[in-house]
């Protein structure tokens, strides 16, 4: 009988460890990817908000605010908001704002910062 349970153990400990492994994978770039590059300014991509959605039905998820906005519209309360969130993100990672090459950086010049 204990043989029995060993091996089942060590083959639960197996199927564990593949889905571990399956699940780690993240592609960020290429084929099946949803984050722009660091140098394209980080962030998600159009085809990476729709697959968020598709996945968490009820999402409010949007893209980036990139272009000129009119003062005082939704995207423009948007930008402010994601500026005023991320500022808080360079105090709380110095490391992270004293590279103008961070993702943080860079998702902050894409959005206007």
């Amino acid at each position: 009988m204990l043989p029995l349970l060993l091996l089942l153990n060590v083959l639960l400990g197996q199927l564990n460890v593949a889905k571990r492994k399956e699940k780690s994978i993240r592609r960020t770039t290429g084929k099946g990817g949803n984050y722009r590059k660091t140098k394209s300014g980080a962030g998600m991509t159009k085809k990476g908000v729709k697959a968020y959605r598709k996945k968490n039905p009820g999402s409010k998820l949007k893209t980036a605010v990139t272009g000129k906005v009119k003062k005082g519209s939704k995207a423009a309360k948007r930008r402010k908001s994601y500026c005023a969130r991320s500022a808080g993100q360079m105090k709380k990672f110095p490391k992270a704002a004293k590279n103008p090459n961070s993702r943080l950086r860079q998702a902050r010049k894409r959005w206007k910062c």
